[in-house]
């Protein structure tokens, strides 16, 4: 898989490393069009021997990926299109997480910008993560919308760095630099901007070097958990805040005050607290 086009992907493979570049503007959201490159994407690299690490980056600076496409909830055939062949027990925006979580590659995020709501959760299905610590930033802004994490956020969340930090990060919605995110365990690791590139190459093309069987060997020895009833509990709870005026009220609201523009998204913390006064 080399060099193929997208709409909202560049995908490229070279020397065992699949590089995947995400790249819908303004600002990356993750809307029903990317879900479904992804998806088409990620399962065709399942079955690609010659592939053993994936590296995902954004074309955009600032912004890995924003969230989810706030414009969702207009677009119900699609998201009903696309639930229906997810795999059973899961929502639309959990299925991303799992297919990253269960991939048989080596997953790394490469995050040099900003990465909140589904971006962050993107970030935590992924295996290893290294970001910028001048400019990197993760938050889960659900709470400043009226709803929560829906996309495996929850159950990732506690995983990594513990109930009482992910109630921090889910129930603050604040947005976490880097260095607080690697110390959380959210993240890898926190490097200096000019540094972040050359290191993830050399970590990818490294672990893609190893010897035949390693890298299987270890993703079989250290396999993904299984939060089936806990993706479940979490499905409950996002459809019945998502459902509620409140979040409606506060979605249309953001997206009038400016909402997934490059502008509003800089400090989106700042603009959901002021449209929820």
């Amino acid at each position: 898989m080399t060099n193929d086009a997208y709409a909202t992907l560049r995908v490229s493979s070279e020397h065992g490393v699949a590089r995947i570049v995400l790249d819908n503007p303004p600002v990356n959201a993750l809307g029903t069009t990317m879900m479904r490159e992804l998806r088409t994407v990620l399962t065709g690299l399942k079955d690609e021997s010659s592939v053993r690490v994936i590296v995902f980056s954004s074309a955009d600076p600032e912004f890995f990926i924003a969230h989810v496409d706030m414009h969702v909830g207009e677009e119900m055939d699609v998201l009903q299109e696309l639930a229906a062949s997810a795999p059973a027990d899961v929502n639309v925006f959990q299925a991303i997480g799992e297919l990253i979580r269960h991939q048989p590659q080596v997953t790394i995020v490469k995050l040099a910008g900003k990465a909140r709501g589904g971006g962050a959760e993107f970030v935590a299905a992924a295996d290893m993560t290294f970001a910028a610590v001048e400019t990197a930033g993760l938050g889960q802004i659900e709470a400043l919308m009226g709803i929560i994490p829906g996309g495996g956020g929850t159950q990732y969340l506690r995983d990594r760095m513990g109930r009482n930090r992910a109630l921090e990060v889910i129930l603050t919605a604040d947005l976490f630099d880097a260095e607080t995110a690697a110390s959380y365990g959210w993240i890898n690791r926190a490097l200096p901007a000019d540094e972040l590139d050359q290191y993830v190459d050399r970590v990818a093309r490294n672990i893609a070097a190893l010897p035949d069987g390693v890298i299987e060997a270890v993703k079989h020895s250290l396999p993904a958990d299984d939060f089936k009833e806990g993706l479940l509990r979490e499905n409950h709870a996002w459809a019945s805040t998502f459902s509620l005026p409140t979040a409606q009220r506060l979605i249309s609201k953001g997206l009038q005050q400016g909402a997934q523009t490059p502008l509003g998204e800089r400090d989106l913390e700042g603009l959901m607290r002021r449209v929820a006064r």
